[in-house]
């Protein structure tokens, strides 16, 4: 059976670079093959051509000092990982997705090297995100999260109709890693409960921490009887799940969530806290379908 690769989009930007590094490390951890794609309609590009009087080189040209420099910063990063490289004249995202039905995960980085017309900087790995059938993992965060120093993979605990599929990964990424898995479930009191009352009181407190407890504790159970390995650390912390995750993804190496995709207007779009986390998360962030 033929291994899935770790799919990498590659541009020549310092943070597909970054996206790059991240991927050598993760594939070497996994024992996974790692494939380097720059994919690209180069004249709906602006900029990212040499200027003065150079001529600028064609788009075979470019494309392929791009992906023999990643390859190159690859091998160099880690000689044991087999690296293959592609070039794909096709929309970034299209081919993204594309790859990415024949991946074990898609990473990107937070932006690209110029700006393609109709997309803002950092909407391909969004976009990716929100559509992909497998994996994506966005490469963001600072100097400590990319490094991953923390020795902590934090798990954002959603639904279990679309949460399972996360748990199993984070349990993976935490067993790779040898270290610690930061369970996490944030729950909030509802509205009507808390309209025209006091903060909430004990016994309103303690039913809705235990209903998120017992939620945690089903998602969890199951998949962590096949990582007896796994250090876990559970918390039922009050919040926004959004907000308590982006806190908390200051002392991981890695945020998992589930993908909470809503059908809309064009394709799909991402929930909120998978949004927030690709926004502002200190760390780089997986987005794990639902298969």
């Amino acid at each position: 059976m033929t291994e899935l690769p770790l799919v990498v989009g590659v541009d020549g930007s310092e943070p597909s670079l970054t996206a790059v590094d991240w991927a050598v490390d993760e594939a070497a951890r996994r024992g996974l093959p790692l494939r380097l794609v720059y994919a690209s309609v180069w004249e709906r590009y602006e900029g990212g051509v040499p200027s003065g009087d150079q001529e600028p080189p064609s788009e075979q040209v470019l494309a392929e000092r791009i992906v023999a420099s990643a390859a190159a910063r690859a091998r160099q990063r880690s000689a044991e990982v087999r690296t293959a490289t592609d070039i794909l004249p096709q929309e970034p995202v299209a081919a993204l997705l594309r790859e990415g039905d024949e991946a074990f995960a898609v990473v990107t980085g937070t932006r690209g090297r110029g700006v393609i017309k109709g997309l803002l900087p950092g909407s391909v790995g969004l976009t990716v995100a929100a559509r992909a059938r497998c994996p994506v993992i966005v490469v963001r965060g600072d100097r400590a999260g990319l490094a991953g120093t923390h020795g902590r993979v934090l798990l954002g605990a959603g639904e279990p109709d679309t949460g399972g599929e996360a748990v199993r990964f984070a349990f993976q990424e935490a067993e790779a890693r040898g270290c610690v898995l930061d369970a996490v479930r944030a729950w909030r009191r509802p509205a009507l409960e808390s309209a025209g009352r006091p903060l909430l009181a004990g016994d309103a407190a303690h039913r809705h921490e235990r209903q998120a407890d017992e939620l945690l504790d089903t998602l969890l159970r199951d998949v962590a009887a096949g990582h007896p390995g796994v250090r876990v650390q559970r918390a039922t912390p009050e919040g926004q799940a959004r907000k308590v995750l982006v806190d908390r993804s200051a002392a991981a190496d890695l945020v998992v969530v589930g993908a909470r995709r809503r059908a809309g207007g064009a394709g799909h779009r991402l929930g909120r806290v998978a949004h927030a986390l690709l926004h502002h998360a200190l760390c780089p962030v997986a987005v794990v379908p639902q298969r």
